[in-house]
Parts: C-alpha cells; sequence; structure tokens
C-alpha cells in the first residue's frame, strides 16, 4: 500500500531539501518523490541528505506542473499553513494520514508539498481534495519542508500498520468441533491417569475443571493440534503407545 503513496515537491528551490524529504520519506516506507515545476535539480548535496535514500532520488518523476504529476491520483491532499480565502476541507494531520493508508489501498494518491518561501498557490490548492495543516506551536511556527514531509509520513505509516493489525485480527479463526474437543479431553484423561496425575478411583473434579479451563480458553484448531501433539510427547516419554 505504502509504494501507491507519492510525496509532491512544488517549484522546490533548494536541492538539500529534495535529499531530506528523501531521507524522511524512505524511513517511513515511502518511495515515491515527484518534483513538479522545480526550480532546481537533485545534486550533490541532495545525495549527501538523503543519508542512504539515494535511491528515491534516483527514481524520482520530474513533471512540467502539478496537474501532470497528480492526474493519476483518486486522493490529493495539499499541505497548507495558513487559511486561505477560499474555505476548502481541513484534516489534521493524522486524519490526513488515515485517509491516505485507507485509499492507497486501491491505487495512487499524493500528498502535496508548496516552495519552501510561500507554499502553494491557491490554484494549486485547488487541484487537491483536502488541505492539510500541521498544528505547530502558533508562536514559532517554522516547520522546514523534511519536517512537514516526515510528520505526514509518519502518521501515514501509522495508520497503514494499524490497518494492517485490524486486517489481521479480523482473519477468520478456525475453531475445532465439540467431537474433536472430546477426543483432546479423551486424551488428556488418558495420559493423567498414565502419569499418575489422576488417580481413577478417586478423580475428583480435575478433568470437570480442566474442561470448564478449556472451554473457557477456546483454543483454535492449531493450537489444539499443537496440545495433542505435547499429550502424544508426555506419552511416548512415559511408555504409553
Amino acid at each position: 500500500m505504502l509504494s501507491n503513496v507519492r510525496i509532491v515537491l512544488v517549484g522546490t528551490s533548494h536541492p538539500g531539501n529534495i535529499g531530506s524529504a528523501a531521507r524522511a520519506m524512505k524511513t517511513m516506507g515511502l518511495s515515491q518523490l515527484v518534483l513538479a515545476e522545480p526550480r532546481v535539480q537533485p545534486d550533490g548535496q541532495s545525495i549527501a541528505l538523503a543519508a542512504g535514500a539515494s535511491d528515491l532520488i534516483k527514481n524520482l518523476v520530474v513533471t512540467d506542473d502539478l496537474a501532470s504529476a497528480i492526474a493519476d491520483c483518486s486522493l490529493v491532499i495539499g499541505t497548507s499553513a495558513r487559511s486561505r480565502t477560499l474555505s476548502w476541507p481541513m484534516l489534521d494531520a493524522r486524519e490526513a494520514g488515515v485517509k491516505m493508508a485507507s485509499e492507497a489501498q486501491s491505487g495512487p494518491v499524493a500528498f502535496v508539498f508548496g516552495r519552501e518561501n510561500h507554499g502553494l498557490t491557491n490554484e494549486e490548492l485547488q487541484m487537491c481534495h483536502y488541505h492539510v495543516c500541521i498544528p505547530a506551536n502558533p508562536e514559532y511556527s517554522s516547520l522546514n519542508l523534511a519536517q512537514a514531509v516526515q510528520l505526514l509520513s509518519y502518521e501515514t505509516r501509522m495508520a497503514h500498520l494499524a490497518m494492517a493489525e485490524k486486517a489481521e485480527e479480523d482473519e477468520p479463526v478456525e475453531y475445532p468441533s465439540q467431537g474433536q474437543m472430546e477426543g483432546f479431553y479423551d486424551h488428556l484423561e488418558q495420559t493423567l491417569s498414565h502419569t499418575g496425575f489422576i488417580i481413577k478411583a478417586h478423580p475428583g473434579q480435575v478433568m470437570n475443571k480442566l474442561r470448564r479451563l478449556f472451554n473457557r480458553a477456546r483454543p483454535e484448531q492449531t493450537e489444539l493440534a499443537i496440545l495433542r501433539g505435547v499429550l502424544t510427547s508426555v506419552d511416548k516419554a512415559s511408555g504409553r503407545k
């Protein structure tokens, strides 16, 4: 999914920012870097500041304008450090990350970052579905380009990891049938009787309590197979066929 998340830098004027942005992206698992209408090209400083993320610079795409950079994207979120005359749907960084992670499952999406000195134009922001503003300290809100890329890349990665964890939890679990559980209880009772843990003449409530324990735990099919394997191992070790 993260391979569908595109970072678009518009009108970049400092080669070092290209390298620093690439580094920020790669640490969060993002790999698509696009320069739209750049004022400079990557150079040695870009490679140096990429610090191991030079492959992103080598494979970056350069376009003549923002429209070309986002033409195939189903979701575009533009960064804006200030309120605009024209009201536009706003997201905070966390909300933007969640939207990106969700929609990137089906195709290309993009975060758009503006020029270092004055950001994106109103016309460019109107090409975006949403605007995102990082709620920095109002008394000192000076985030450089790479820091902004890092923050939004991080939120996207965290949202992606949360989705992956939930998907794993939502995978259907196969539980054993009641007949399989009864076979396990029979095996368990026979093994415990053979080792002397259960005394046949005075069995007490051991099996009833063990049934209650395993019913409460509700082992999955694979877990029950492990338990049966453990019992078989005990049987072999104790000389029981």
